[in-house]
């Protein structure tokens, strides 16, 4: 059966359209990364996201023609809960990308395959600055557009957390 979920991975992948990296060290100190942060996490949903990385980083690994680990199996309830949120939480970013790219006019926004942390200003600047986009306006863009977008917490840097936002109409997310 893990075939099956495996299949799904592929084409979730290949959906996703991510640059395929090379060599196989990028991969093994992406893992390395995402194992140590899977370590530091606290509490119940941090945990829950840093694995769905680590399950991330092993699936893409595989995919790009990398088999690092053996991938996690999904019969299990809590592997089948971070597979079902590391592709709601990476699809839902990729969308972002491509919205934003969007908005901000880019001919070629199709081309905007991303997944990396939306609510971290660095982040926006290095994929604005990948695909050519003035990443000024592609940080105030992606900031408006993380108002509302579903599943993306926003860092609340003063207090050092992350919180979900919930709120917001159009009116707000155009005007300023």
């Amino acid at each position: 059966m893990d075939s099956i979920i495996q299949a799904f991975l592929s084409c979730w992948l290949t959906m996703l359209g991510l640059k395929r990296e090379t060599p196989e060290s990028w991969h093994r100190e992406r893992l390395t990364d995402e194992l140590q942060e899977f370590q530091e996490a606290k509490g119940a949903v941090e945990k829950l996201s840093e694995e769905s990385d680590v399950f991330f980083c092993i699936s893409r690994a595989r995919h790009d023609g990398f088999p690092l680990e053996p991938s996690p199996t999904f019969w299990t309830r809590r592997n089948a809960l971070v597979y079902t949120y590391m592709v709601l939480k990476l699809t839902s970013r990729w969308l972002f990308y491509l919205v934003a790219a969007w908005c901000c006019g880019v001919p070629t926004w199709m081309s905007v395959r991303e997944v990396v942390n939306p609510s971290k200003d660095v982040k926006l600047e290095r994929v604005a600055g990948r695909h050519g986009i003035d990443p000024a306006k592609f940080k105030r863009v992606g900031k408006r557009l993380l108002r509302v977008w579903p599943l993306q917490p926003e860092t609340d840097v003063s207090k050092g957390r992350s919180r979900p936002l919930m709120r917001v109409g159009m009116d707000a997310f155009w005007t300023k």
